[in-house]
């Protein structure tokens, strides 16, 4: 039995019925939910502090979203069985799980210190990192070794994360940069494979321009990313640093010109793949720049193009297509789906906006925080019935 013949032969809840439904469903909610409650509580003063809410992003939503792709393509790629059913169930459980540790130890009183949440919360991605490793073995399929290497460095920094948290008494500055360099690269490799390909699928229908073959300049981009992104992460504050990052920058909006994202604008499912690269690349310039010239660009302006414009536009581009491709929808975005991209990137232009123009911070922040918000109840409110209800009879 093949993995498309399995997941069709599952006969339980169709939102068990694959990794991204339920992942994708509650990952979209919980972004919805827990950004304008951290921007409420920063304003006010209130419990929750910046650890919780660096967390939440990096961990919370986008650990999900990673996990919810994984689970659906890792079988693609092993031709091995999917995770469905209660397995999958017990994978959302510990998400699930996760995410109710990491905010009753931020807001009930007397938790402050416990070491509990950080051990639930990290089972998650331990169990990820633990399935993607048994398939790519049993499966033999070393191609896709590097991704299960990148998801055991995310599990590990989360663990880091809250070893750290616990002994610094707050923020956990190294694990959460070790967690940003490596969704990153997650989008550098996974979107650098998925961005030319659907692409290049579109184009073969209309006979346009198709992108460029994927050979050793993708690897010299992803090579001076990761290396650049290493560096950051162990000395964040050097020049030479700072120049390797722009470098790499410079490096993918090179490469993101290569796949001609300009000829696919017909189709804003196809464009916002490349839209959330050119993020990506603008993410590392803007982080290069603020290491080399610290008072003149303020740092905030890199990370948050790198994490609410690469991760946020990147991440629900895969959400909308993946979301409408595997529930039997026609791969077109639609009317809400161009809504939702213009909600996110408009919410990732305000933040990095709050970063470079301090006299309008607080606004921006409050814009930035609205936009976002209404771009995962919009995806939310237009996916619900996709992922949690059976595909349609003459799709199935």
């Amino acid at each position: 039995m093949n993995t498309a013949t399995a997941m069709r032969a599952y006969r339980g809840p169709a939102l068990f019925s694959i990794g991204l439904r339920p992942l994708f469903l509650f990952s979209a909610i919980w972004a919805a939910i827990s950004v304008p409650v951290w921007i409420h509580a920063y304003l006010a003063g209130g419990e929750l502090s910046l650890s919780w809410h660096v967390h939440e992003m990096l961990f919370g939503y986008a650990g999900g979203v990673i996990v919810g792709f994984l689970m659906t393509a890792v079988p693609n790629w092993t031709g091995r069985m999917p995770v469905v059913g209660a397995p999958l169930m017990l994978m959302v459980g510990l998400w699930l799980a996760g995410r109710i540790a990491m905010t009753a130890v931020a807001l009930v009183p007397g938790q402050a210190g416990a070491m509990w949440p950080g051990a639930v919360d990290s089972l998650f991605l331990l169990a990820m990192a633990g399935l993607v490793w048994r398939e790519i073995l049993a499966g033999k399929n070393w191609r896709n070794a590097p991704v299960a290497i990148i998801v055991s460095i995310l599990a590990a920094a989360n663990v880091g994360f809250h070893v750290e948290a616990y002994m610094s008494g707050g923020l956990a500055p190294v694990a959460t940069r070790v967690a940003l360099a490596v969704v990153v690269m997650l989008i550098c490799l996974i979107g650098g494979r998925i961005t030319p390909s659907f692409t290049r699928n579109w184009q073969l229908k209309r006979e346009g321009p198709l992108p460029a073959v994927t050979g050793s300049f993708d690897a010299l981009s992803m090579g001076v990313t990761a290396l650049a992104l290493a560096g950051w992460v162990a000395l964040p504050q050097q020049g030479l640093v700072g120049a390797g990052l722009t470098v790499a920058g410079l490096l993918n909006l090179a490469r993101l010109a290569r796949w001609r994202g300009w000829a696919t604008t017909a189709e804003p499912l196809v464009l916002i793949l490349h839209v959330g690269y050119l993020w990506l690349a603008v993410g590392l310039i803007l982080l290069g720049g603020s290491v080399m010239a610290p008072e003149h660009l303020a740092a905030s302006a890199g990370l948050h193009a790198l994490t609410a414009g690469a991760i946020g536009v990147m991440t629900l581009a895969v959400m909308t297509r993946a979301g409408r491709g595997h529930t039997g929808r026609p791969l077109t975005a639609g009317w809400t789906g161009s809504l939702i991209y213009i909600l996110i990137n408009s919410a990732a232009a305000a933040r990095v906006l709050a970063g470079l123009v301090l006299e309008a911070y607080q606004p921006l922040l409050i814009i930035s925080a609205g936009l976002w918000c209404a771009a995962f109840v919009t995806f939310a409110v237009t996916y619900a019935p996709m992922l949690a209800l059976p595909r349609p009879r003459s799709q199935a």
